[in-house]
């Protein structure tokens, strides 16, 4: 599971996920990228998911790049407990994502394997996706 070796505080607010992603928004290492139509918090477990699914698919060939990490906490309160008391501890991580980012990205396979591994590695997401190529997005 994806998440910081350290960070400096334990605990972070929720935030707001306005607008599209423009930082990471290209495809910029692979050939073929899978990029967000929707916001949404993507947790490290659905990330893990989504890559072996890839991975598997692609059967040892190719190489795939994760364009996001989680290195947002999210916190959650115990069951049946009362309001207040504070905020609750940490239960995982996330990543924010916005529409617009490219997520995953692979090389050296063909087109329609590549898109093959997209969906079966898109329907592990929250999220509608869009397969996307390089030079769709003005890339070299």
């Amino acid at each position: 599971m994806l998440m910081p070796k350290r960070v400096k505080y334990r605990k972070q607010m929720r935030g707001r996920m306005r607008g599209k992603a423009y930082r990471g928004s290209s495809v910029a290492f692979g050939e073929y990228g899978l990029m967000a139509l929707e916001p949404a918090w993507i947790t490290s477990r659905q990330i893990e998911a989504a890559r072996v699914a890839i991975t598997r698919s692609i059967k040892r060939g190719g190489k795939m790049w994760i364009r996001v990490f989680p290195d947002k906490p999210y916190t959650k309160k115990p069951a049946e407990t009362r309001m207040g008391k504070g905020k609750g501890a940490p239960e995982g991580w996330v990543a924010v994502v916005k529409p617009g980012r490219v997520m995953f990205e692979l090389q050296g396979i063909a087109k329609n394997l590549a898109q093959d591994a997209m969906t079966l590695g898109a329907s592990k997401l929250p999220i509608r996706t869009r397969f996307v190529e390089r030079h769709e997005l003005g890339g070299q």
